[in-house]
C-alpha cells in the first residue's frame, strides 16, 4: 500500500497538490467561524451530584446555569444616592433580560441577606444574578448584558464578574493569545526550519504538512460544535500539535529521501524506500501519539474530550499529509528539496563514526551504570515536588488583574464576609413526608456550622440556629422538592471551604441530600478526574505497551519505553508544583492559589506521553533496521543504538527544539493555565529529546544488551504475523557506508 502511495504520488504530484489545496479551500470555508463556537467552560462532570442538583434547579425552580456578580464602587459609600442610582440601574439592566434568573442585591434584600453583599469598608455594593444556558451561552449573555451597563457613571465605578463573565474573559483572551502567539512562534519557527532544512523549498514541507492538519481540524471541531460541546482550548492543541507533528514527520520523511538520494538512487525509487521506511515509521508514531491522547476522551468533562477529539484529527491529518502529500511535494521540488546546508549529501554520506550523536552514544555505553544513575537521580530530585500535588478548580485567579472578572473575584475574597456568587446550595429531589418544621429544623442546624453566615430556606432566613427573617428569591419549595442556600466565609477553594463543606455534609438531613456551588464543583470534578485517571492511564499504557511490540517484537523495549517517560514527566510535573502550586519563581507571572487546575495535568501528560512515543518510535526504527540487517551479537546490539542514534540525534533535538518554540510562544498568555501548559511540554519536550533519547536509552540498552530483543515464544509467532516485518532490501548496511564510496543500486 505504501509502495503504490509513494509511486502514485512520484506519477501524480500536480493532481494530489491540486486536491490538497482544494481541500484546504473547503476545510478552510467550513472551519474560518469555528472560534466564535467553541466554548470557555468544560470543567465539570456531568454525571455529579452538583451537575445533576443543578439540573433540577433550572428545569424546576427557574435557576440560571452560572453565576454573574456586579460591583458597584462608590467613594461616597454603597448607601449614597450615586451608588443607589447605579445599582438600580444594573437591576433594571438584568430584570429585563429573558436569560438573568435569580437577581438578589445589597438595596433591594431583606436584612439579613443584604449584610453579606456590603463590603466592610463600605464602598462597595454587589448585584447578583444568574445566567441561563450552557455554558457556551451563558458567557456571551452575561457579556451582552455587561455592554449594556456602563462601567463609570457619576464617579461610581461598576464591575462585572462571576463565573458567566470569567468563562467570557478567558474565551477572548484565549482568541488574543492564540493569535499573538502565532504572529511570534510562525516566523520565528520558519527561520528555524530554513536554518535546519537548508532551503526555503525544504522548509516549506513541514509547513504545507501542518497548514493541511490545522485547517482540516478546524472543520472538524466546527461539524463536532454542531453535536457537542467542545472547547475553546482545543485551538491551542491543535496549532501546536499540528505545527508540531509536521515538522517532525518533515524531518523524518525528508532527511530519509536525501539518504536514498545521496546514496544515488534514483527519485522514484529513493521516494518509494522513503515511504515504506520513514513513511511506515510515521505512521505508527501517529498510531501510538493519537491512541494517547484519545484516552483523554473516557474523562466525563468536555475540556479534556476535546482535546482528544482535537487530537485525533490533527495528528490524522497531520499523518496522511506526511506519506501522501510530503512525497507529492519532494516529487514536485525534486532537487530543490534534495540538498541543503546542514542536510547536505556530503553529510548525509560521511561515516556515522564521525558524527556526534555516535560518539555520544559509545561514550555513555563504556559507562552506562553511571549515566544511567545520574540522569535518573537528576529527574527523581526535579520531580520530588510532586509529591505534594494538590488538585483543584479553576476561579477568576487564571486571569491577569487587568479583567473585570478578576477584580471582583479579588474584591470579594477580601472585602466582604462571604462570597454570595460561590455560596453552597442544597436540593432535596424528594420531599415525600418531609414537613415545614423538618425543612426549618434542617436549615436551623446549618445555620450552627463554623463558617456560615445565613442559610435561606423555603420557611425562612436562619443565622446562629435563629429565624431572622423571610426567604426572599434564594429558596424555594414546589411540594415535590425543595432547595436552600448556604453563605459561608470561606473560600470555596480552600482548604477552609473544602472542611466547611465536609462539616455540612454532616449535618443529618430530613430527606436525600444533592449539593452544588463552587465547593461542591471543585470537590466533584476533582474526584471525576481522579477516578477516571486509572483506566486513562491503563489505556495509555496498554496500547503503547502493545504498539511498540508490534514495532519493535520486544517486550523489554516497550517497558522501558513506559518507565522512562514516567520518570521524565514526574520530573516535569515536579516542576510544575514547585513554579505554579508553591509560587516559586513569582509563578512565572501568575497567582498561585496553592493548587494545580485538575485537567491540566491530565492534559500535560497525554500530550506529552504522545510527543515522547513520537520520538521513541524514531529512534527505535533506525535501531530496530540495524539491528535486524545486523548479526544480532552483544556487538550489534552496541552498534544498533549507536548508528540509531547517529542518524535520529539531530533530528529529534531538531524537531524539539522547533516543538519548544512552538509551545513557549504560548508562554505570552495571560490565562495562567496556558501559560503552565506551554512551560510544562516545552521543558517534557526536550528533557525527552535530551536526557532520555541521548543519555538514558543507550546507557538501558547497554546493559539490557541481545534481551532488548526477546519476547516469550507465543508473542514471537504473533509478531511474526501481525507485527512491523516487511523491510525493504538496501543496497548496503551503515556500517558499510563508513568504508566504501556509494554505489548506485
Amino acid at each position: 500500500m505504501l509502495t503504490y502511495l509513494a509511486n502514485l504520488a512520484h506519477r501524480r504530484p500536480k493532481r494530489i497538490l491540486v486536491g490538497a489545496v482544494l481541500f484546504l479551500l473547503v476545510a478552510g470555508a467550513i472551519g474560518a467561524p469555528v472560534n466564535s463556537l467553541l466554548a470557555a467552560g468544560g470543567y465539570n462532570d456531568p454525571t455529579s451530584q452538583s451537575h445533576l442538583a443543578s439540573d433540577i434547579l433550572q428545569k424546576h425552580f427557574d435557576r440560571g446555569s452560572l453565576p454573574v456578580v456586579f460591583e458597584v464602587v462608590a467613594p461616597g459609600g454603597a448607601d449614597s444616592p450615586a451608588a443607589r442610582s447605579r445599582a438600580v440601574e444594573v437591576e433594571r439592566v438584568l430584570r429585563e433580560s429573558n436569560h438573568i434568573r435569580q437577581v438578589v442585591s445589597y438595596w433591594t434584600s431583606p436584612p439579613a441577606i443584604a449584610a453579606g453583599l456590603k463590603s466592610k469598608n463600605g464602598q462597595i455594593g454587589l448585584v447578583a444574578a444568574e445566567v441561563e444556558g450552557s455554558d457556551a451561552q451563558a458567557p456571551e449573555w452575561a457579556r451582552e448584558i455587561a455592554d449594556e451597563i456602563p462601567t463609570s457613571a457619576d464617579g461610581v465605578i461598576v464591575r462585572a464578574g462571576g463565573t458567566a463573565i470569567l468563562y467570557d474573559q478567558v474565551d477572548k483572551q484565549s482568541e488574543k493569545d492564540l493569535l499573538l502567539a502565532e504572529v511570534i512562534t510562525v516566523p520565528l519557527t520558519g527561520l528555524v526550519l530554513l536554518w535546519i532544512f537548508g532551503s526555503i523549498a525544504a522548509a516549506f514541507l513541514p509547513l504545507a504538512i501542518g497548514l493541511f492538519a490545522i485547517v482540516g481540524t478546524t472543520a472538524i471541531l466546527r461539524g463536532l460544535t454542531m453535536v457537542t460541546d467542545v472547547s475553546i482550548f482545543a485551538m491551542n492543541l491543535t496549532t501546536a500539535m499540528g505545527l508540531a507533528l509536521a515538522i517532525d514527520y518533515a524531518l523524518f520523511i525528508l532527511n530519509r529521501y536525501r539518504e536514498e538520494i545521496a546514496n544515488e538512487i534514483d527519485r522514484e525509487q529513493a521516494l518509494a524506500r522513503t515511504v515504506n521506511t520513514a513513511g511506515r515509521t510515521v505512521l505508527y508514531s501517529a498510531v501510538t501519539v493519537a491512541l494517547s491522547l484519545a484516552a483523554m476522551a473516557v474523562f466525563p468533562m468536555y475540556f479534556l474530550r476535546s482535546f482528544a477529539y482535537a487530537g485525533l484529527a490533527v495528528v490524522g491529518l497531520a499523518a496522511f499529509a506526511a506519506v501522501f502529500i510530503a512525497p507529492a511535494l519532494i516529487a514536485v521540488l525534486g532537487p530543490r528539496v534534495e540538498a541543503g546546508r546542514g542536510m547536505n549529501r556530503t553529510r548525509l554520506q560521511a561515516p556515522v563514526e564521525k558524527s556526534f550523536w555516535y560518539r555520544t552514544a559509545l561514550r555513555v555505553m563504556r559507562r552506562p551504570v553511571a549515566v544511567g544513575a545520574a540522569v535518573i537521580a537528576l529527574f527523581l530530585v526535579v520531580g520530588s515536588p510532586f509529591l505534594n500535588l494538590n488538585l483543584g478548580y479553576p476561579d477568576d485567579r487564571i486571569l491577569p488583574p487587568s479583567h473585570s472578572a478578576r477584580v471582583v473575584g479579588d474584591d470579594i475574597r477580601t472585602e466582604f464576609e462571604n462570597n454570595i456568587a460561590d455560596a453552597v446550595t442544597v436540593v432535596l429531589p424528594d420531599l415525600s413526608g418531609v414537613t415545614d418544621e423538618d425543612l426549618s429544623a434542617y436549615a436551623s442546624d446549618l445555620s450552627r456550622v463554623d463558617g456560615v453566615s445565613a442559610v435561606t430556606s423555603p420557611t425562612g432566613v436562619f443565622l446562629r440556629g435563629e429565624r431572622v427573617g423571610p426567604a426572599i428569591g434564594r429558596a424555594g419549595a414546589d411540594g415535590e422538592r425543595a432547595y436552600l442556600t448556604i453563605d459561608t466565609h470561606a473560600d470555596p477553594l480552600s482548604d477552609a471551604g473544602e472542611a466547611s463543606l465536609e462539616a455540612l455534609h454532616r449535618v443529618p438531613a430530613p430527606a436525600e441530600t444533592m449539593f452544588t456551588g463552587l465547593a461542591q464543583w471543585n470537590s466533584d470534578n476533582v474526584n471525576g478526574i481522579v477516578d477516571r485517571l486509572p483506566l486513562a492511564l491503563g489505556i495509555i499504557a496498554v496500547t503503547t505497551f502493545v504498539m511498540l511490540f508490534l514495532f519493535t517484537g520486544s517486550v523489554i523495549l516497550p517497558v522501558k519505553a513506559l518507565l522512562m517517560n514516567l520518570l521524565s514527566l514526574s520530573a516535569t510535573f515536579g516542576a510544575m508544583v514547585w513554579i505554579f502550586q508553591e509560587g516559586n519563581l513569582g509563578a512565572l507571572g501568575t497567582t498561585s492559589i496553592g493548587s494545580l487546575v485538575a485537567n491540566m495535568p491530565v492534559l500535560m501528560f497525554c500530550i506529552a506521553f504522545g510527543i515522547s512515543m513520537d520520538y521513541e518510535v524514531f529512534l527505535l526504527s533506525r535501531i530496530r533496521e540495524q539491528w535486524l540487517a545486523s548479526g544480532k551479537t552483544a556487538a550489534d546490539n552496541e552498534r544498533a543504538v549507536a548508528v540509531g542514534l547517529a542518524r535520529t540525534g539531530r533530528l529529534v533535538t531538531a524537531a524539539a527544539m522547533i516543538m519548544a518554540i512552538v509551545f513557549a510562544g504560548l508562554l505570552i498568555s495571560e490565562v495562567s493555565t496556558m501559560r503552565m501548559f506551554a512551560l510544562g511540554l516545552a521543558l517534557a519536550v526536550l528533557a525527552d529529546a535530551t536526557l532520555i533519547r541521548g543519555l538514558l536509552v543507550p546507557a538501558f540498552i547497554k546493559l539490557a544488551g541481545r534481551a532488548n530483543w526477546w519476547a516469550p515464544a507465543p508473542l514471537v509467532r504473533l509478531h511474526t504475523r501481525f507485527g512491523l516485518s516487511e523491510e525493504i532490501p538496501r543496497p548496503r548496511l551503515d556500517s558499510d557506508v563508513a568504508h566504501s564510496e556509494p554505489s548506485r543500486v
